[in-house]
């Protein structure tokens, strides 16, 4: 290479900065993930791919009156002509549009295996087949009106429609659910009927508020039916924001047996909960023992749900067992709307209610702009050709001479009769039988029907009340078509508002029985069944000795204190049970390796504790400020550099007593204490610099303070010598006091 080419070559070398270059890329891929793929069209609630789908089956004739198609046969002309991506995401999307627990108005009729609520999965493509439904006609209807516009598809060989006309409220009624890059859609689906009565409204009053359109609207409605649990209030904001969280619950029915027993009968569940892992989901919790009121649980569904909950006892409500599978189970779920869809612009964003509705009306105001203009086009050229042929039979025989006689027919014509290209082209190309007099009679006929239509058109693409009118008409026979009066349109989700929740204790739900916690110096936990006594002879891990031990029930649940002033809280029916060593119950906590359990203690919602560092400084507070409701654990102690916590006492007694290792003795009023959820605290005992403190005693000043000495334990009821105020240094303790400074 010589060095000129080596210098060219250097010339075409760009210097870019890569973040530019990633950045760049990703905004790319973003856009086309949005627009392409993820959210659906604010006029017709479809997605590309739902789309391409629909129109290639169009394409096949695959109308409602049609025979079926194999799937296979479709899935090849999407992917060949519209949609270059992979077959199995196009023949799963066109399987959902078929199943009638996914979509509320299916727009593929499918025969086959389609799947079913349990989540088995549909037969390989080859063996299914499907065609349209009337839904699907209804979205495509007049496409081949010039309604919509058209774009090139991928290699440019065909046309595919960037919209569909849809003269069904898709988005709304079908719901539609994706994820995007940096955004999602999910919105439920709705009954058409309501959603007609409120356009119909819309029309006639173009400034109506939520408020009023959801007096139509109710609320979503799934096609697997269940409850919607939410106040009208709170649906009203949900759809003014186009965001928020929608309780849905089963439907459950009470079947009487005989002797005075009852069966609990699920016969509807939740939209996109899958039935057989709910199934699982409630046996393992029973075998797991959470629900004690429940006896058994069986699943008999066959073409309808059907799941039954035996309780253990008559007496027992079936609302309050029903209560707590709706806490702990998918029979109860959040449906989270998040209204986002792309505008006729390709702009992704939030709409509300109002906004979704008044996109569709405008869509359908569009195409009926657009059929109007393209229909009046082809009358218009239909008049020219019927003016021309009139003149054919009016000057019927000077036609025939100028066709027998003269060499330029096509332009003698034009220039004799003053005709245009389209007349001269149409009346050359006419038939010898059509001269007959009845033609005539039927052309006149002709001219007068499509010159009163032509008006009609006229009238509608200058009036707006007329267009308004007409969109109007549309809507009320789709309503007739779809609506609340055909088995499809039925309301399937009953709207109950607020439901009055049943206020259950956990521990209803939890076997009550005796068990002794175990908790060993390096930190293991366990649970053995029973009372046992502490001083059993206990294993441990080689080298672990025991550190704790509380006996207690397995509705209770378990504080733990730790050495940096947090307080963990634990359920004892969770803490694995056995003989053996149990587990770390770092398993179960966020606890650092650098600290360590402190105490351990049953939780007493009336009590009160002293927690104190070993500086001395510390206060009082509740056991009710102690509860922990994450790993974490919640932070009560706050303690300075170096410090740590050292003691979590019971509060029963009047007083307090304090030593430190200056060896002085401190008693004061436990009053003196403030009472806090959370800080350092106040000064307990004042120490010389280096000393902290040994121990502290909270009791009670009538019945004296006891330690241990000599010979037994010890009362001392004149404690006048050593009482004082919080925070002093105090005195030399009692003769007999234990050298080791504790009590």
């Amino acid at each position: 290479m010589s060095e000129e080419q080596i210098m060219d070559e250097e010339n075409k070398i760009k210097n870019q900065d890569f973040r530019e270059i990633l950045s760049q890329g990703f905004l790319a891929y973003s856009l086309s993930v949005i627009a392409d793929r993820a959210l659906p069209d604010v006029r017709d609630g479809l997605k590309p791919v739902h789309r391409r789908i629909l129109y290639a089956m169009n394409d096949l004739k695959l109308n409602p009156t049609s025979g079926f198609k194999k799937c296979a046969r479709v899935v090849g002309d999407v992917i060949g002509k519209y949609h270059p991506h992979g077959d199995a995401s196009v023949y799963d999307a066109m399987v959902r549009l078929a199943q009638n627990f996914a979509v509320r108005y299916p727009l593929v009729d499918g025969q086959g295996n389609f799947g079913n609520i349990d989540g088995d999965s549909p037969a390989a493509m080859r063996y299914t087949e499907a065609r349209l439904t009337d839904v699907a006609m209804a979205i495509m209807e007049d496409i081949s009106e010039g309604t919509v516009s058209f774009n090139s598809t991928y290699d440019g060989e065909n046309q595919e429609p960037s919209v569909m006309p849809c003269a069904f409220p898709n988005l709304l009624a079908n719901g539609a659910e994706g994820i995007a890059v940096g955004m999602a859609t999910k919105i439920p689906p709705h009954n058409v009927g309501e959603i007609s009565d409120a356009l119909l409204y819309l029309i006639k009053n173009p400034e109506a508020t939520i408020q009023e359109l959801m007096q139509f609207i109710k609320g979503p409605d799934f096609p697997t039916g269940g409850s919607v649990i939410e106040s009208h209030e709170n649906l009203v904001k949900i759809y003014e924001t186009g965001r928020g969280a929608i309780k849905v619950r089963a439907n459950w029915i009470k079947e009487e047996l005989p002797r005075g027993t009852y069966q609990i009968v699920v016969t509807e569940i939740p939209y996109g909960v899958q039935k057989d892992k709910l199934y699982k989901r409630l046996t393992d919790l029973l075998e797991d023992k959470k629900f004690p009121l429940v006896a058994d649980i069986r699943e008999e569904s066959s073409d309808t749900i059907r799941l039954i909950i035996e309780p253990k006892n008559k007496n027992i409500e079936p609302e309050v067992i029903m209560s707590q599978l709706f806490k702990t189970t998918d029979l109860q779920i959040n449906f989270n709307l998040n209204m986002n869809v792309l505008d006729k612009d390709h702009v992704p964003g939030i709409r509300s209610l109002k906004e979704v509705l008044v996109a569709f009306l405008n869509h359908r105001r569009e195409i009926l702009i657009n059929r109007s203009k393209v229909r009046l086009e082809k009358i218009n050229h239909r008049l020219e050709i019927l003016d021309g042929l009139l003149i054919t039979y009016l000057n019927l025989d000077e036609v025939i001479r100028i066709i027998r006689e003269e060499d330029d027919v096509f332009q003698e014509l034009m220039v004799r009769f003053n005709l245009t290209e389209i007349q001269t082209e149409a009346i050359l190309n006419m038939k010898l039988r059509s001269l007959r007099k009845l033609e005539e009679i039927q052309i006149k006929n002709e001219q007068r029907d499509l010159t009163n239509e032509k008006i009609e058109l006229q009238n509608v693409l200058s009036n707006e009340d007329l267009q308004w009118k007409k969109i109007s008409i549309e809507i009320d026979l789709m309503k007739k078509k779809f609506g609340q009066k055909t088995e499809l349109g039925k309301r399937r989700t009953k709207i109950l508002g607020i439901v009055d929740e049943i206020d259950v204790p956990l521990d209803a739900f939890i076997e009550k029985e005796p068990i002794t916690v175990i908790i060993s110096q390096k930190g293991w936990i366990r649970a053995i069944k029973g009372h046992i006594s502490l001083n059993d002879d206990l294993k441990f891990k080689e080298g672990d000795t025991f550190k704790i031990g509380l006996h207690m029930q397995t509705t209770d649940k378990i504080m733990l204190f730790s050495t940096n002033g947090r307080c963990f809280t634990l359920l004892a029916d969770r803490i694995p049970r056995g003989r053996g060593f149990g587990e770390p119950i770092r398993l179960s906590i966020d606890l650092p390796e650098e600290d360590d359990i402190l105490t351990a203690f049953i939780y007493d919602e009336s009590s009160k504790r002293l927690v104190v560092s070993n500086f001395g400084k510390g206060f009082i507070v509740k056991e009710s400020d102690l509860l922990a409701q994450t790993r974490a654990g919640k932070v009560v102690l706050i303690l300075p550099e170096n410090a740590s916590a050292k003691f979590c006492l019971p509060c029963k007694g009047d007083t307090v007593a304090v030593i430190g290792q200056n060896r002085k003795l401190l008693i004061f009023d436990r009053n003196e204490i403030p009472e806090m959820s959370k800080g350092q605290g106040v000064l307990i005992q004042k120490y010389p610099l280096g000393s902290c403190m040994t121990d502290i005693k909270v009791f009670n000043k009538e019945e004296g303070l006891s330690y241990p000495c000599t010979g037994g334990i010890r009362t001392e009821t004149n404690i006048t010598g050593w009482f004082g105020h919080r925070a002093q240094i105090g005195k030399m303790p009692p003769v007999g006091f234990p050298k080791t400074n504790h009590f």
